[in-house]
């Protein structure tokens, strides 16, 4: 019995459709008879199966002749975009080169001329990469998650779900995460920009987030935003096994390529000489592969108005095509299904190091390789004269022979010498090389500190700092020093924000709607937890770049909380300082009075003997929350157990006393609802005006109806008595 099970495709490598058909028996997922007697199975009843119309491969259906002509205007555009950058790929190529990465073996002006780099540019890339992964991947997981609108505990309990999972997810399952962040981090202060595509990979069966160096995504000329250039294209590399697979899968078409041909460009070629790969390009089974996000107007696709006539409107596409044999091997489309606007999804985040004039960002190549150049120029001068200050040459009388003369003399050999006539000092002298120039020497001081300061790199001497200067002050040196690391700590904040909400709506679209892990209500939860109400957002501080800056901040709030401490949440501002500090279990060593959950009447009792703290909520059933805490402080037992300690029995009532005020607060504002027949406004949320003063209308009209009830009740109660007397 055939069965049939589609994978779900996006328009994006990795994310494929296929259609599998095997022989199965005894599966346990849900069937469906066919009318020709057959079964349909369907192996996982909560999989995402999108519409298999909308996912299709479009390129299935067109026509050759158009592919062909399709496939020779966009390669015409993508090298058009190549040529128009080629002055930005020259000057990253030269800069890659005073990374000192490669030894370099000098002939001039002398064989074996120091050939040292000065590391000014690699210590500030190691430095940039070494603080940015310790600020935006610590070891809990790189997630934050913030609240919109009115904050209610199902909401926070939401924000935590959602939280967890996207750290389980890129700590756990991602493998590949750590790893690409790290690339990312390396290759961004170098270029300048960088890209990460984030993606779901059936075969994996999960979300998939990896490195796009800045040389493999080209975009369209005078394009300043990835969501508003015409064209940008990944450029990817693939073994003819991996082209295979997908052919197979069906994601690409199956149609006969050629040998892939070798097609290195000149940074690849450039990072090959850096790391020491000397693979040999002749034997590179790697076919070239063209991802191209572009607007088209597809013949038979066209964009239409209501009366059904073409409009003439572009609409977005992902096209991949095999650049050695110029054939298209996919369209698909690149919107969400449903999306009447047809705004072009985005599966790439940008991450800029320093914005520039144009749509790459600027990179310590571009900055401060002058500087880098400069540095390593005055440093070997200063070696190469320290060697012929050493080791001076000179000129000799033709007659003059030495013995052994073509090898250096050892300390403490004397060698013969034949001489044509006189002295010694008569047939030789030496020219006059003098010591390294102690000019070039604070020259090179100069230009590694101006690199230094530029890029935040110079280490700010602590002690030099007076220890009885206030933590303003301290705080305004620090800030100071790191101006320009705080900046681009906050464009990493901001371009990781916009890779977490790609991941969210791969993972709405394409994941399990239950968690891998039990949660607490329900598994099923997790489809409705990923919804507008949770804002994703990174763990990282925008405003503060290292943690020495963030404890800074929080010293001196305690110190203007020491001079007003009744102002001040003191708890709260500990329990932050805490977190910020990296303690464990700050909620255990200082507990909030947030951090208290929901409990019946009994455990709240319970915890009021113990001395815990307690807390009423909204949505409790207050007068059996009262009945229950009315009658232990009414129990004669407990009263009576707690004649040894007099002082604890009062604390104890005036505790009890205290929560059973805030049941009363919460029934009075029930029974206020009832009145009035709906529901007031949230608790500690703003109101305007007008409406403010309207609901204090019905309020007060409310609030006397409800003292006539209960003057009624009372009275009645008061009859009652009198007659049972």
């Amino acid at each position: 019995m055939a069965i049939e099970r589609i994978i779900p495709a996006t328009p994006i490598e990795g994310e494929l459709e296929a259609s599998v058909q095997v022989e199965i028996e005894g599966s346990n997922g849900m069937g469906t008879e066919t009318e020709d007697g057959g079964m349909l199975i369907d192996l996982d009843p909560n999989a995402f199966e999108p519409n298999s119309d909308f996912f299709n491969n479009l390129a299935e259906e067109m026509d050759e002749r158009s592919l062909q002509k399709l496939s020779s205007e966009l390669i015409g555009q993508y090298q058009g975009d190549r040529d128009s950058r080629g002055d930005w790929e020259e000057t990253y190529i030269k800069g890659l080169d005073q990374l000192g990465l490669k030894l370099e073996d000098r002939t001039l002006p002398w064989p074996g001329a120091c050939g040292v780099f000065h590391p000014m540019l690699t210590e500030a890339v190691v430095r940039f990469q070494s603080q940015a992964i310790t600020e935006i991947f610590p070891a809990a997981g790189p997630v934050n998650t913030k609240i919109l609108g009115r904050i209610t505990p199902e909401k926070e309990q939401q924000a935590g779900r959602v939280q967890d999972y996207m750290n389980y997810l890129l700590t756990d399952k991602m493998t590949e995460y750590r790893t690409e962040t790290e690339k990312l981090l390396f290759s961004l202060p170098l270029a300048g920009s960088a890209f990460r595509k984030v993606y779901y990979d059936p075969n994996m069966d999960r979300p998939c987030a990896i490195f796009v160096p800045a040389e493999d995504f080209i975009v369209s000329y005078g394009a300043t935003d990835l969501q508003m250039a015409d064209r940008a294209t990944h450029v990817m590399k693939k073994n003819a096994n991996d082209v295979r697979k997908l052919q197979v899968s069906g994601f690409y078409r199956d149609v006969d390529l050629p040998d892939a041909s070798p097609d290195p460009d000149d940074i690849r070629k450039k990072y090959d000489e850096l790391t020491g790969d000397r693979s040999a390009y002749d034997f590179d089974n790697r076919y070239t592969l063209l991802e191209m996000m572009v607007n088209l107007d597809l013949e038979g696709l066209e964009d239409t108005d209501e009366m059904g006539e073409p409009t003439g409107v572009a609409l977005p596409y992902v096209v991949t095509i095999d650049l050695s044999s110029s054939t298209i091997l996919a369209i698909r489309r690149n919107w969400y299904e449903g999306d009447e606007t047809r705004m072009m999804r985005q599966h790439y985040a940008h991450y800029q190091y320093l914005p520039g004039l144009g749509f790459y960002g600027f990179g310590l190549v571009h900055l401060i390789g002058g500087l880098a150049k400069s540095a390593t120029s005055l440093l070997r001068q200063l070696v190469d004269a320290g060697t012929l200050s050493n080791l001076p040459g000179g000129l000799k009388a033709r007659g003059l022979r030495i013995k052994g003369d073509d090898t250096p003399i050892m300390p403490g050999e004397f060698r013969d010498v034949d001489i044509p006539g006189g002295a010694i000092r008569d047939n030789i002298s030496f020219l006059p090389y003098k010591e390294p120039s102690t000019v070039l020497y604070q020259l090179l001081g100069n230009i590694v500190e101006e690199g230094r300061r530029f890029t935040s790199a110079s280490d700010m001497n602590v002690t030099d700092m007076k220890q009885e200067a206030p933590v303003g002050t301290t705080l305004a040196i620090l800030e100071r020093a790191m101006k320009v690391m705080s900046a681009i700590q906050a464009r990493l904040h901001a371009s990781m924000r916009q890779e977490f909400n790609i991941l969210v709506n791969v993972i709405k679209d394409f994941t399990s709607p239950s968690y891998p892990y039990e949660v607490d209500p329900d598994v099923e939860i997790k489809m409705e937890d990923f919804d507008d109400r949770v804002d994703v957002m990174p763990v990282s501080d925008p405003n503060s770049a290292t943690m020495a800056q963030r404890i800074m901040q929080y010293q001196a709030a305690l110190q203007l909380a020491q001079q007003a401490p009744q102002m001040y949440n003191l708890p709260e501002l500990h329990r932050q300082m805490l977190n910020t500090l990296g303690i464990h279990d700050a909620d255990k060593i200082i507990p909030l009075e947030n951090d208290i959950k929901p409990a019946d009447p009994v455990s709240e009792n319970m915890s009021m003997i113990n001395g815990e703290p307690v807390k009423a909520f909204e949505y409790q059933d207050q007068e059996a929350h009262i009945k229950v805490h009315m009658a232990a402080i009414q129990d004669p037992e407990l009263a009576q157990m707690g004649q040894n300690n007099p002082q604890g029995m009062e604390l104890l009532r005036a505790a009890v006393e205290a929560h059973i005020r805030e049941h009363l607060a919460f029934l009075y504002r029930n029974e206020i609802e009832q009145e009035l027949g709906t529901e007031l406004p949230p608790l500690g949320e703003p109101l305007p005006e007008s409406i403010e003063k309207r609901l204090s209308s019905l309020v007060a009209d409310a609030a006397e109806k409800l003292l006539q009830k209960h003057q009624m009740e009372i009275e009645q109660q008061r009859i009652q008595k009198q007659m049972q007397d």
